[in-house]
């Protein structure tokens, strides 16, 4: 009958001895674990099968064989055969006759299949079955026992929310299959991106998140998620064609930003709201002037259509400068926006706003048709450019609408420049062809925007009637160096554009060294604020009174460009003093205060710049009430055009001098009571 019973395979037979020693096993079982039987005989148990780590849960077969009592339904696999056969055991200890332990006599059953379907449940509880990465409840459970678990500790954890920029775009133009592929080939960069222990999750859609513990070091955070944003924004090729797509990036640190799960992730996901509305392809940190700063952005989304609607709206032009005979020959349009109640948003502003607005193709269809209108106006010589939404550009009418703004303006349609961003190209190919094509016919000047950013394809060249290729701002402000590999490919995209019988654009110029390199590189046309920033009506009027604008390049602006004006009320400590003056302007290395009288050079301060920024700085040069500061360890880019300390006052530190365990409030991290200590300094008396 035990005969008929192994061989039915409904259980199988195991005998060890009193040392845990092998003495019997069924033939059947050795013949699943594809191990000859004499090489299973005579060795200890606990050798031959390990315990599968799904069900182990705290049992393991060397703890119950060296119990010597009863067990049962441990999962095991052999140890020489970890991905074959798993079976489940069973054994029951074998007295003698005087009670003396001698051994166990068990069964087991086969449940390969079984474990495997339970593996994969458990498996897609956990997972997304999609890309494979930690699926949204896992992440919350990591989150939530990571950060329980470092709060006893005293240690960090950084947060980061990842959002992808056109994915909806792609997914709409070349389906859901190569929106399938797209996320699988992001799960990859993503896990290459990042090498130090981390838990990456995609939450659902195109949001993904990544746990990074033991790190508050925004230095290192950031080159990370600037490392992330720049393999993400490589080409991708797809079973349907080629796409490109950006990353917008929020980071958040426990303790810092927030104790708890709901805390943290709700202050990445702020971040990376800001970062989004800061014009994507970026990283923003959390701060605590956040939540303000995103009610604000909504109401100013919001209000955009009543700009639209009560003419709140007005062009700024940018001078686009003829090399050769250093006139100006096109003006690039920008749009403004005099708000009724903050005032006049420029043209960089009002470009992250309305990114990702339902409002854009409405705003591109009016900036269009007002510049047609103001280019009337000017000399027949000069051109003028206008960026085209994406948007805008696949619309079924774009083209007839673009004919309507000319006709009603009376302008020249080879006046007309349209910039358009390589990201058309991803739309229906039959549909971007037609209305390159009846561009084209009509007459106005085309121009491939962002060149040399990665994206560009030379199939773009050959389908598309282009007329010039404006380079990407980003390889223009590389080129300046003399070693720089990025001015050899400026170079080469000219002499592209030669043989293609297109021209090239250079915008963003603001020092002389790159303004001769780019000259010398043979590029035809530059643009910067060398020449000129985007000036309005009136003063371009005023330019134009001569029938022609010649422009002098002006003075390098790259000092000027790297310290940021504030104007804003901080404090600085000094002898456990606290001051209160006014920040005037701010750079990586040292700031510029204003407010105490008669400070000597080498005195020392703490500056505090909010949110628990603290930085040790020197006054390196001093006149009446102005001092000049320098940092004794620089600040760095905080990935939304501003800057930051590398790392903050840490909650746990305060935790410990007694205050509840929270994260840093926004402001000032010093109150102004200052507990008996004397001033050293007089304030400065106010001026007349």
């Amino acid at each position: 009958m035990l005969d008929e019973l192994e061989q039915s395979g409904l259980g199988w037979f195991w005998a060890s001895d009193a040392n845990g020693h092998l003495t019997y096993l069924s033939a059947a079982i050795a013949a699943r674990l594809d191990i000859p039987l004499g090489d299973l005989l005579g060795h200890p148990l606990s050798a031959i099968f390990s315990a599968a780590d799904r069900e182990q849960r705290g049992k393991s077969l060397p703890l119950m064989l060296g119990a010597h009592k009863a067990f049962g339904g441990i999962a095991v696999h052999a140890a020489r055969r970890p991905e074959g056969a798993v079976l489940r055991l069973s054994g029951q200890p074998v007295t003698t006759a005087d009670g003396r332990f001698a051994g166990f006599r068990g069964t087991g059953v086969d449940i390969t299949e079984e474990y495997h379907r339970e593996e994969e449940t458990a498996r897609l509880a956990r997972y997304d079955s999609l890309t494979g990465l930690s699926n949204r409840h896992r992440m919350a459970h990591q989150i939530e026992s990571t950060l329980t678990a470092f709060k006893a500790a005293r240690r960090n954890c950084a947060v980061m929310m990842i959002d992808l920029d056109r994915f909806k775009h792609v997914n709409d133009t070349l389906g859901h299959a190569a929106g399938d592929e797209l996320l699988k080939q992001v799960a990859a960069r993503l896990t290459r991106a990042i090498d130090r222990e981390c838990e990456i999750g995609r939450l659902g859609g195109d949001e993904f998140q990544v746990m990074l513990p033991d790190i508050d070091d925004r230095g290192l955070l950031g080159d990370l998620a600037m490392k992330i944003i720049t393999m993400l924004r490589q080409p991708y090729s797809l079973e349907d064609g080629r796409c490109v797509i950006g990353a917008s990036l929020g980071i958040a640190i426990a303790p810092h930003d927030g104790v708890s799960r709901e805390e943290i992730v709700r202050a990445a996901d702020l971040a990376l709201y800001a970062s989004k509305n800061g014009g994507r392809g970026q990283y923003r940190f959390f701060s605590g002037e956040l939540e303000n700063e995103t009610i604000f952005r909504r109401r100013l989304e919001q209000d955009l259509g009543t700009a639209l609607r009560e003419e709140q709206l007005f062009l700024r032009f940018e001078p686009i400068v003829e090399a050769a005979a250093g006139s100006v020959c096109a003006l690039e349009a920008h749009v403004c926006w005099t708000h009724a109640e903050r005032g006049v948003i420029d043209e960089e502003e009002f470009a992250q706003i309305v990114e990702g607005s339902t409002l854009l193709p409405d705003v591109g269809r009016w900036a269009i048709a007002a510049a047609c209108q103001r280019a009337a106006l000017w000399p027949d010589t000069v051109r003028v450019a206008v960026n085209v939404p994406v948007a805008l550009f696949l619309a079924d009418n774009f083209v007839e609408q673009i004919g309507e703004a000319i006709d009603i303006a009376g302008l020249n349609p080879v006046r007309l420049e349209l910039e358009i961003s390589e990201a058309v190209f991803f739309g229906d190919a039959a549909v971007v062809d037609r209305t390159l094509a009846a561009l084209f016919k009509l007459g106005v000047r085309l121009t491939l925007d962002e060149f040399g950013s990665g994206y560009s394809s030379l199939a773009y060249l050959r389908r598309a009637p282009f007329d010039s290729i404006k380079i990407d701002q980003k390889l223009i402000a590389e080129a300046e160096r003399q070693d720089s590999r990025e001015l050899g490919l400026v170079r080469a995209i000219v002499a592209l554009a030669g043989a293609l019988q297109m021209d090239t654009i250079a915008s963003g110029i603001e020092s002389a060294d790159l303004l001769a390199a780019l000259t010398a590189g043979g590029v035809r046309y530059l643009e910067g604020p060398i020449f000129s920033e985007p000036v309005d009506e009136d003063a371009l009027a005023e330019e134009m009174a001569g029938g022609t604008w010649k422009i002098e390049p002006g003075t390098d602006r790259t000092r000027r460009a790297r310290r940021r004006t504030v104007f804003r009320k901080i404090q600085v400590i000094h002898d456990d003093y606290a001051y209160e003056v006014t920040l005037r302007n701010l750079s990586k290395s040292g700031a510029l205060i204003q407010g105490l009288a008669e400070v000597p050079k080498g005195t020392q301060f703490v500056v505090d710049l909010g949110g628990g920024q603290l930085a040790v700085a020197t006054v390196t040069r001093a006149n009446g009430d102005v001092q000049g500061l320098e940092f004794e360890q620089s600040l760095i880019e905080d990935g939304s055009g501003g800057l930051c300390t590398r790392n903050r006052v840490s909650p746990y530190a305060l935790a410990a001098a007694g205050t509840p365990l929270a994260a840093l409030a926004p402001g000032r991290f010093l109150g102004m009571d200052q507990g008996g200590a004397i001033p050293k300094f007089g304030y400065a008396a106010p001026s007349a």
